[in-house]
């Protein structure tokens, strides 16, 4: 693992976040900044993906379960190669590919169409089972949010997990904290998440700083060496993380940079590259 590639990426995945949502006018920047080291460790590092084959029956899975973050996921799978970096700026255009949030059905390299929040754990729940009945080796991870893990579904699902003992399935919670009402222990307290996850029989792996590669590798690694149980992957995060006025603000949940804000926000991210660089 290269972790100063994985770091320029995740920068350049930020930078694309907010042109993207500044171009279309809308979206979800908060969320997708918060979760970038996580998507940029999984199709760089730890899934076994190939752009050129995107729909390989052997290929690892990830079902963004919070699709409002598709910024973060389409960034991420352009710079993987599965389509044209160019073709990032026509998020949310009406003859685009890239829709608010992922459709499997148009866009190259994603495996769930997502958006209504709680369902995406079920369906990565379904395609671990497959994996299982068919005796494939791919691995399915499933990224919820904090707010999304309010809803009574991904209990379901976790349930229907351990029940069947899938090994192969890691859920991965971006706790930052925030939905789009605010602090989520003040709008509908789903704390403690891991030992909710523990008492539904998954194997919990808490990670400190979920914008931390060398932390989220060791987690990653961890989650490979489970058996007979599936397995959580809670990470602290930063809501916008990248961009100080963002950054812990439910505010920018699901608003769009304005140009002014864009221009603040590119400087801000392209001092901290020029500050990776001198390290």
């Amino acid at each position: 693992m290269d972790i100063q590639f994985l770091k320029d990426t995740c920068r350049q995945v930020r930078r694309d976040i907010i042109t993207m949502t500044n171009k279309a006018g809308a979206g979800h920047p908060g969320g997708s900044l918060s979760c970038t080291e996580a998507l940029v460790a999984l199709y760089f590092d730890v899934m076994n993906v190939d752009p050129a084959d995107p729909a390989n029956e052997n290929r690892d899975r990830l079902v963004l379960s919070k699709g409002h973050a598709a910024p973060a996921l389409y960034s991420v799978l352009a710079h993987r190669g599965f389509f044209p970096v160019e073709e990032l700026i026509t998020l949310r255009k009406a003859d685009s590919r890239l829709q608010g949030h992922p459709d499997m059905k148009h866009t190259p390299g994603v495996d769930m169409s997502t958006g209504s929040l709680g369902l995406g754990i079920s369906a990565a729940c379904g395609m671990a089972l497959a994996g299982k009945l068919d005796g494939k080796s791919y691995r399915t991870y499933a990224m919820i949010g904090d707010g999304e893990s309010e809803e009574g579904q991904v209990w379901e699902a976790a349930m229907f997990a351990a029940h069947y003992q899938l090994d192969n399935l890691v859920a991965i919670v971006d706790n930052n904290g925030l939905q789009i009402d605010g602090k989520i222990e003040d709008v509908c307290s789903p704390y403690p998440i891991d030992k909710k996850f523990e008492a539904f029989n998954f194997h919990v792996i808490n990670v400190e700083n979920g914008n931390d590669m060398d932390q989220l590798a060791a987690a990653f690694a961890e989650a490979r060496t489970v058996k007979g149980m599936p397995t959580a992957i809670v990470m602290k995060t930063t809501k916008g993380k990248g961009v100080s006025f963002m950054e812990n603000n439910a505010g920018w949940h699901g608003k769009a940079p304005n140009d002014e804000e864009f221009a603040i926000a590119m400087a801000e991210l392209e001092k901290a590259g020029e500050a990776l660089c001198q390290k």
